[in-house]
């Protein structure tokens, strides 16, 4: 089965890990080879931030389109990986192993109609 790890992060988590760059990226690598060794990373990548996003609104026929998030919040998304991996028990403790799971939040999502071949 397929996971959407979903990374959140807030101005405090950014400076954490501003403060401790080197070591957050390597544990973030680390993660990352043991995960592409395993064969359960399928992908992911980091967003830029929301201030560079838009919000697309179609009401009756006719897109309105604003800069920035749909929502206002000190907690944005940041990034994500897909995992490929046995079971939601499995997903859930990657994701507890991603670094910005101590600094914000991380959540696991399945992603519906993939199953391992």
């Amino acid at each position: 089965m397929k996971y959407l790890l979903l990374i959140y992060t807030n101005p405090a988590a950014q400076q954490a890990i501003a403060d401790h760059g080197a070591d957050v990226m390597a544990e973030v690598d680390a993660l990352m080879k043991e995960l592409a060794e395993t064969g359960e990373l399928a992908g992911g990548q980091a967003l830029a931030e929301p201030s560079e996003s838009r919000t697309v609104r179609v009401r009756d026929g006719v897109p309105a389109v604003t800069d920035g998030p749909f929502l206002e919040a000190k907690e944005y998304l940041a990034g994500y990986l897909i995992v490929e991996c046995a079971s939601v028990e499995r997903a859930t403790e990657i994701a507890a192993r991603w670094p910005d799971a101590r600094l914000c939040a991380m959540e696991v999502r399945p992603i519906i109609g993939e199953a391992s071949e």
